[in-house]
Formats: C-alpha cells, structure tokens, sequence
C-alpha cells in the first residue's frame, strides 16, 4: 500500500502590523492567483486527497479553499484544525499518525517553518526553504499512517506556483 501526504505552506500574504493580528493575515492578489495556479496543477496532475486540513488561519483556510475549488473537494468538508497554526514537527507528526487508514492521500495547508521541516524530517531530503505558494508532495510505502516516521518517504514532487507560470 501507498500512502501519499501533500504538505502545502500557504500562499504570500499581506504584511504584519500592529492593528492586524497574524492569524487574520489576508492573501494578497498574487497569493490568490499562486494557490489557485497551485490547485490547477494538483489537479492536473490527478492528485485528489481523501481529506484536506487546514490551520485556521485566514491565509492557510483561504490558500485550502482556492487549491480545493481547482481539485473539485467540497470546500464545506475541509477541516480545519488549530493545532496546524503554531505547530511544532512532533504536533504534526502526530496528526499524519492520526490520520484515518482509509485515506490514501491527505493534504496539509501550514505554515513555516514546520512544513517544510517536517517534510526534510520524513524524507531525509534538504528542502531549506519552502516559499508561500509551494508545496511537496510525498510518498511511503505504508499500510496506516501510523508507520510515517523519520525517513520514511520519499519526496516525489517539490512544486512552488510562482514557477508554474508559462
């Protein structure tokens, strides 16, 4: 059996400020057009999760409903969870380890830094910096999601948007 786990950072979004909390950070135009162009390459590579989670951050939560409108998932049925937010490795880890045996590929909209290390802690490769708007996408050979561990996949496909543009 194959498991698949797409790990997403959310798109570029509008800077920080003291009257605008960081949880509320809106994508700017150019991160709305990088998670749909996002989606519509997922798509067109056929990749179809069985669930999609989202930190509920508005940035991560917009970035999962733009890229699942491109794959025909039901926004409605995204779930968005908070730990995902300031999650640290061992906190997404978990959740992959959680994740029901019945879904054969999951995506995950995060943030950084923990997406992309936890995508180079399960795979072993060095990724350094995954930019908004990218994502990897990884594969195991596994039956449950129990047995995704350190080094356990292998990074199938590195994919950042603003490169998809012709």
């Amino acid at each position: 059996m194959t498991k698949k786990l797409i790990l997403v950072r959310h798109a570029k979004t509008e800077e920080g400020s003291a009257a605008l909390p960081d949880f509320e950070r809106k994508l700017t135009d150019r991160g709305m057009l990088d998670a749909t162009q996002l989606g519509k390459h997922l798509a067109g590579q056929g990749y179809r999760p069985n669930q999609l989670l989202s930190s509920d951050a508005y940035r991560a939560l917009t970035t999962a409903e733009l890229i699942a409108s491109q794959l025909s998932y039901e926004v409605s049925k995204i779930f968005k969870n908070h730990e995902i937010y300031q999650a640290s490795v061992r906190t997404l880890l978990q959740l992959v380890n959680d994740l029901k045996d019945e879904w054969e590929m999951v995506m995950i909209v995060g943030h950084n830094p923990t997406v992309t290390y936890l995508s180079e802690y399960l795979t072993g490769n060095e990724i350094g910096h995954m930019p908004t708007g990218s994502c990897t996408i990884l594969t195991f050979d596994a039956s449950s999601w129990l047995e995704i561990a350190q080094g356990t996949g292998v990074l199938e496909e590195f994919v950042i948007a603003k490169n998809l543009y012709n």
